[in-house]
C-alpha cells in the first residue's frame, strides 16, 4: 500500500509518498519529472512515516533539524542508487560539484572518463528531494545548476543551510 499526502512548504506545495517500510517520493508539484501515481492501491492518508517527515520538515525548514532518521525506501537503476547514495553523504551546509561526483563515479565504477551526463541525469530524477539533497550540488564553477523545483527553490533550500558563496 502507498500512502500519499501534502505539506506544504514556505517554498511550495510537496507531496509526500511512503509505503510502512519507508518514503518512497518527496516532489514538489512544479517540478520536472513529477510522478505519475496510479490511485490504484494508494490511500490518501497519513502514516507514521509521512507524519515522521512531516515533523522533519516543520524543523529543516525552520533551521532547526540538520538530520533525520527516516527509513528510506529508494527506487532507481544500480547507477542512479550510487549517485543517491553519495548526496546523502554531503553534509548539511556543504556543498559539492557535479564534476566532484561524476569523477568519484568514475572511480567508483573504473570507468576511463567521467559520466558527467549520465550524473546530472540521476541527480535530476531523484525522488527524495531535500533528505537526498541533490540541492547541495553546484556547478564546478560553484553556480546554482539544475534544481528540478526551479533555482529559486534551490538557493532558498541553501539558504536555510546557511551556505554562503554560492552565484546564479
Amino acid at each position: 500500500m502507498l500512502f500519499i499526502n501534502d505539506y506544504i512548504s514556505p517554498v511550495g506545495k510537496i507531496l509526500l509518498c511512503a509505503s510502512n517500510n519507508g518514503l518512497k517520493g518527496l516532489y514538489f508539484y512544479n517540478q520536472k519529472y513529477f510522478p505519475n501515481i496510479s490511485l490504484l492501491n494508494v490511500k490518501h492518508d497519513e502514516n507514521e512515516i509521512i507524519y515522521n517527515t512531516k515533523k522533519y520538515l516543520d524543523d529543516y525548514f525552520t533551521g532547526k533539524n540538520t538530520s533525520h532518521n527516516i527509513p528510506l525506501e529508494i527506487e532507481g537503476t544500480e547507477f542512479q542508487k550510487l549517485v543517491w547514495a553519495m548526496l546523502l553523504e554531503i553534509p548539511y551546509g556543504k556543498t559539492t560539484t557535479y564534476y566532484n561526483i561524476a569523477v568519484e563515479v568514475a572511480k567508483i565504477r573504473c570507468l576511463k572518463s567521467a559520466p558527467f551526463q549520465a550524473v546530472g541525469n540521476a541527480i535530476g530524477h531523484n525522488k527524495i528531494s531535500i533528505l537526498i539533497p541533490c540541492h547541495r550540488v553546484l556547478g564546478k564553477d560553484k553556480t546554482l545548476k539544475g534544481y528540478a523545483a526551479g533555482i529559486q527553490v534551490k538557493k532558498y533550500l541553501l539558504g536555510i543551510e546557511k551556505v554562503e558563496n554560492i552565484s546564479l
